[in-house]
């Protein structure tokens, strides 16, 4: 299923993301950078895209870590997971962090993360005095065993 996206570039050397494949779920970010980025170990470092989106309402754009980068260099997304919501229209950065123990290097055109286009559903909270029961219950990390 595909959907248009807009997306505007901020500065004409920007890369529209990419997919690597027909079937890639995340399509490629590129880094726009005046030169080479060097991110030393333990740090994060704020890399810009040049690209503004206009996510359709009921989506969020989710910027996930390359699991090349991430695994190889040790370089991923310090947030994790960074969650573009659909009425930004603020350039897209990705909070880069060196995870490894060496510096690392990001140049102009690196594929720094992925983004994710996906549905979302808002959330109607309502206070309850009792939850419905399960079989986990109140079990909380590991409690559903190690395999």
């Amino acid at each position: 299923m595909t959907a248009p996206v807009s997306v505007k570039l901020l500065d004409p050397r920007a890369k529209v993301p990419a997919y690597g494949s027909a079937d890639a779920a995340g399509a490629d970010l590129y880094a726009l950078t005046d030169g080479p980025v060097t991110i030393a170990p333990g740090e994060t470092v704020l890399i810009h895209t040049g690209l503004a989106l206009a996510i359709p309402k009921g989506y969020v754009g989710l910027v996930y870590a390359r699991s090349g980068l991430a695994t190889k260099q040790g370089l991923a997304p310090a947030n994790k997971v960074g969650v573009i919501d659909a009425d930004y229209r603020g350039e897209l950065m990705v909070s880069l962090h060196n995870h490894s123990g060496e510096k690392r290097t990001v140049s102009s055109g690196d594929r720094i993360a992925q983004l994710v286009i996906a549905p979302y559903l808002t959330a109607a909270f309502e206070v309850a005095e009792e939850l419905d029961d399960t079989v986990r219950g109140v079990g909380g990390f590991g409690s559903t065993g190690a395999r």
